[in-house]
């Protein structure tokens, strides 16, 4: 039975917590992201968040990126992670194994080029092979 560890063992590099934009939070991942900090909405959300406005006039919730990375990316302890890792939002819990590596072998390359953690081993095929045995058992929710 495969495991996730057979196509990707994260490093803690922080890659994927780089950049100017985040991922956005959905109602749970906002919820989750509240009780971790232990403070109230409002506070979490004028320290943590950067809230925009979508094109129907919606509120866009996504973290704050200080320094081009996001807020809660740390390295204490010269180990790279997340502060909120146990109310990280969901995409970032999914993060890399996303449903866009099935279809796109281009996409597929171009993280396996940035992310120390996928296995090089495998190409598309093979990579996508067992992507799909993992989401068809449950264990990864795409």
């Amino acid at each position: 039975m495969p495991e996730i560890k057979d196509i990707f063992q994260c490093t803690r590099c922080g890659y994927c917590c780089q950049g100017e934009t985040t991922v956005s939070l959905n109602e749970d991942d906002c919820r989750r992201m509240v009780a971790e900090l232990g403070g109230d909405r409002e506070a979490v959300r004028e320290k943590y968040w950067r809230v925009s406005l979508d094109a129907g006039g919606g509120e866009v919730v996504q973290m704050k990126t200080p320094g081009g990375r996001c807020i809660f990316y740390t390295e204490e302890g010269g180990l790279g992670g997340c502060r909120v890792h146990n109310a990280r939002p969901w995409r970032c819990g999914q993060w890399p194994l996303h449903p866009s590596l099935l279809h796109d072998e281009a996409n597929f390359n171009i993280i396996r080029n940035s992310c120390p953690g996928i296995n090089k081993e495998l190409n598309h095929a093979e990579f996508t092979a067992v992507l799909r045995e993992l989401m068809r058992i449950g264990r990864i929710k795409c």
